[in-house]
């Protein structure tokens, strides 16, 4: 349960943390400081979805969900990455709007804030930072995100002192939120491919046929689907065709080599000659000539 405990804690640092954000963006005139307690705020919401969505993806397979509830953790995932979209071009949207008229800062009160938004984003970003699921590791890319945005306000805030150059604070936002939103999307990625039942990366169905085949006994495999439910969790079915007798042992021996190939959970129909499913029938003969169909 530590992943969901860490989602929570997260989520009370984000919370409280954003609330103490917003009085200091007003108190320093800061849009940096501004754009990211309502950012903020968005990831705690996001976040606090997360930690309801973690728990839920922890409970057992039952009559309703029979590979159990692990999607809703891979929901988080794109609930949170989405949040981060939108708050990344928000943020971008106002930086450049304060780059075409520069503001007057107040730039101690704004190295106080991101001295505290350092440490505390920080803590948070090690707290989630055991990532195994794809909801953790948006939530720990939104804490990572905290972190990087307060050591450049941080830094911005110092050179802004020493220089009175009022662009910088808006240049630090763009900068930042550009780096997120390719985090971003690539995350979101992830996230869709494993929505749409594509083949896992870590996965080579041409390798893995080319493996099963050399296993004695093992005449044709056919019909291989593979996917994952939740970005770790690899899952098959397949047809072989074996002459075998001994078919239990055939079957082992596979769930051997799909284990070695990151498959933890196989369903293995065996047929001698003739492939029962008609539909199989037709696209393995038109596929080729060779196999025993």
């Amino acid at each position: 349960m530590k992943t969901d405990k860490n989602i929570l804690i997260a989520f009370l640092l984000n919370i409280s943390f954003s609330i103490f954000e917003l009085f200091g963006g007003i108190f320093t005139n800061s849009v940096a400081i501004l754009s990211d307690s309502v950012h903020d705020l968005g990831d705690a919401i996001s976040i606090g979805i997360s930690y309801f969505l973690e728990r839920k993806s922890k409970k057992k397979a039952d009559n309703k969900y029979t590979y159990g509830y692990v999607r809703y953790s891979v929901l988080g995932g794109v609930i949170t990455t989405t949040i981060l979209l939108v708050g990344s071009i928000l943020v971008i949207y106002n930086a450049v709007k304060r780059l075409i008229n520069p503001v007057e800062v107040n730039y101690s009160g704004m190295l106080i804030f991101a001295v505290i938004g350092v440490v505390l984003n920080f803590l948070a970003a090690y707290v989630t930072k055991e990532c195994n699921s794809i909801n953790q590791r948006s939530v720990n890319l939104h804490m990572l995100e905290d972190v990087l945005g307060w050591i450049v306000v941080l830094v911005g805030a110092i050179i802004m002192n020493f220089t009175n150059i009022k662009i910088i604070d808006p240049i630090m936002s763009i900068g930042v939120s550009t780096f997120i939103l390719f985090h971003s999307l690539k995350n979101l990625k992830r996230v869709l491919d494993i929505f749409l039942e594509k083949t896992p990366k870590d996965v080579d169905i041409d390798e893995l046929k080319e493996h099963l085949l050399k296993i004695e006994g093992v005449d044709d495999i056919h019909h291989i689907h593979v996917w994952s439910i939740d970005g770790y969790r690899n899952y098959a079915t397949m047809h072989i065709v074996t002459k075998s007798k001994d078919v239990k042992t055939i079957k082992s021996k596979i769930r051997e080599e799909l284990e070695e190939h990151n498959i933890c959970h196989a369903i293995l129909e065996t047929e001698d000659e003739v492939c029962e499913d008609t539909e199989c029938h037709v696209e393995f003969q038109n596929e080729t000539h060779t196999h025993h169909h």
